[in-house]
């Protein structure tokens, strides 16, 4: 590899000429091919990098086994450099998108040289606050280069790139196409016409090998064009060493047709194509493609509800006072029955049938109300199970509209298990699988519970899941049970000669409670999580199932509140949207 001056490197530029003479001795060039990893997290800081060319990206290992996009080093940026400014091993892993030329200073030289010259300490404390400033990364450390790989010649690919350029325009943006015409053309060429653009889409079909294996080589990310009334072949590809297919950064847009029938499953799709998320693509609704485009470009909102017995109503009354807003969900996720409402506005339940249909499954009648002698659970679940079926039905969580996932709690390992795929009512099930009121769902040898026991406000995996900006509802910070039902009890048979079977005693509450309280430093962990975090104030007991409109007028006061107060978040509807 040819060498250069270090001063000719930009991030280098303004540091004294003196400094980097004094170390340029020790400076090593070296390539690293597309897909090879530079450092695990974990390893010890041991060197200072910087990239000539090519691109990088840091992973943080996630929850459901997947690698999390953390963000991209472009060109010119530096990598490791937080790790030995804190004397602490790197906190996320390091691949090569792309066939990447690096810089490398071991950590002695890099000591000395901080020691000596603090312009370079200056521009390190540049770079880390511009990257650590706020909870959104920096536009530069987005995605930008998307494959469109058509699964069939049957998709018009011009066709659907012509719709989503002109719906990233409206935002402002300027979009590069790529088309098979420049498939021999030379990498530095293709990284420049990149630079000049804030998106880039690479059009391709399969059957364009040596294109499409190099759209997918080239990609920040991966969409696999698929229409719904075809069968995939499974594997769809090829084993492929590309970074995007090595570190799973593939979706499916599954393309609907009308009057056509479906001829499988989305899960079969993602399945397939070893896809993260499924996006659905039908006929003449552009709502689907605004949906898309602000996904493309880090606009999408995400909506997180968290558990919470019966207060979790006031999710209701948040999402209607956010949808008069204006704003669209994009992703949505929740826990246990946060999940089952954040379920509903994914299958696309508009506010009368949200409303509609929660009323009917938890006030006119109690699911809770099928009580046992407990040997695993109060209850049997069977009330619980049977409303799921009905209000859900066979739907896989790959059939819903907007992406979804909820989580539970795996006991056999101690581990958070995120649910987004899979049959929607099971997974909703284990979400809320109260532990002690409800039984526990057996899936092989993991025993799945409630997932408010250890994570009730899943702001960080809605982070993994979009990069756009996310809004929480949290209704577990107030006081959820009173504390006079704790003084002096009555026997069993005496509470329910006074109360009845149908109301769930006060041990219900304690269970929910225990399950969804958290610690003041989770709290505060799921604030900075959350760009708007929505807190409704209620005094209302978690098994209080008919108090239905109080917390439903909760919630939509508390979003309402908290929208004055963020305006800017009101903005995401708009197609001129800049920054969230």
């Amino acid at each position: 590899m040819p060498l250069i001056p270090l001063d000719r490197m930009p991030f280098l530029r303004r540091v004294e000429r003196a400094a980097l003479n004094a170390v340029e001795d020790e400076v090593e060039w070296f390539c690293l091919p597309a897909g090879q990893i530079l450092f695990e997290e974990g390893d010890p800081g041991d060197a200072f990098y910087l990239v000539r060319s090519g691109a990088l990206a840091a992973f943080h290992k996630g929850a459901d086994g997947r690698p999390n996009l953390v963000g991209h080093i472009r060109a010119g940026e530096p990598v490791g450099e937080m790790a030995l400014v804190e004397d602490r091993p790197h906190s996320a892993s390091v691949y090569a998108l792309r066939d990447s030329e690096i810089m490398r200073l071991p950590k002695r030289a890099f000591d000395t040289l901080t020691r000596k010259h603090g312009s370079l300490m200056r521009e390190l404390a540049r770079m880390m606050l511009h990257r650590l400033r706020g909870n959104s990364p920096s536009a530069r450390n987005e995605p930008k280069v998307f494959a469109l790989i058509a699964t069939s010649p049957s998709i018009d690919l011009r066709f659907r790139t012509a719709r989503l350029c002109q719906a990233l325009e409206e935002f402002g943006l300027n979009v590069l196409v790529m088309d098979e015409s420049l498939v021999d053309e030379a990498p530095a060429k293709l990284d420049r016409m990149d630079a000049n653009h804030d998106i880039t889409l690479i059009c391709a079909t399969l059957a364009q090998t040596k294109w499409s294996k190099r759209a997918m080589n080239r990609a920040d990310r991966v969409w696999i064009l698929a229409r719904d009334d075809a069968m995939p072949s499974n594997p769809l590809m090829p084993e492929s060493p590309a970074p995007s297919a090595k570190l799973k950064l593939i979706d499916v847009v599954l393309l609907h047709f009308n009057g056509t029938r479906p001829a499988c499953n989305p899960a079969e799709w993602a399945k397939a194509a070893g896809a993260a998320r499924v996006f659905h693509w039908r006929q003449d609704n552009h709502e689907d493609v605004d949906h898309l485009a602000r996904t493309i470009t880090g606009r999408s909102l995400g909506l997180v509800l968290s558990g919470g017995g019966s207060r979790a109503y006031a999710h209701i009354g948040a999402i209607k006072a956010l949808r008069q807003a204006g704003l669209s969900f994009d992703f949505l996720g929740g826990v246990s029955m946060g999940a089952i409402i954040a379920a509903g506005v994914a299958k696309g339940w508009d506010n009368q049938e949200l409303e509609a249909r929660v009323r009917e499954a938890f006030v006119e009648t109690n699911p809770l109300s099928d009580w046992t002698l407990p040997v695993i659970a109060m209850t049997k679940g069977h009330k619980v199970d049977k409303r799921l079926k009905h209000h859900f039905g066979e739907d896989d969580i790959c059939d819903l509209p907007r992406p979804f996932f909820c989580i539970s709690s795996n006991l056999t390992n101690g581990e958070v298990r995120v649910h987004r795929s899979g049959k929607l009512r099971e997974a909703l099930r284990a979400s809320i699988a109260i532990p002690g009121l409800l039984p526990p769902v057996i899936e092989g040898q993991d025993v799945l519970v409630d997932g408010a026991v250890f994570n009730n406000f899943p702001a960080r995996e809605m982070r993994a899941f979009h990069r756009g900006a996310t809004i929480g509802c949290d209704v577990t910070r107030a006081r959820g049970i009173s504390v006079e039902d704790f003084i002096n009890p009555p026997s069993f048979w005496n509470w329910a000669a006074k109360h009845g079977l149908s109301d769930p005693p006060p041990i219900a509450s304690l269970l929910i409670r225990a399950a969804t309280v958290g610690t003041a430093e989770e709290h505060s962990q799921t604030q900075e999580a959350a760009d708007l975090l929505i807190l409704p104030q209620i005094d209302m007991d978690l098994r209080e199932w008919k108090r239905f409109d109080d917390a439903v007028e909760a919630g939509y006061r508390a979003a309402s509140e908290a929208l004055d107060a963020h305006p800017s978040l009101a903005r995401q509807a708009s197609k001129t949207l800049k920054q969230l």
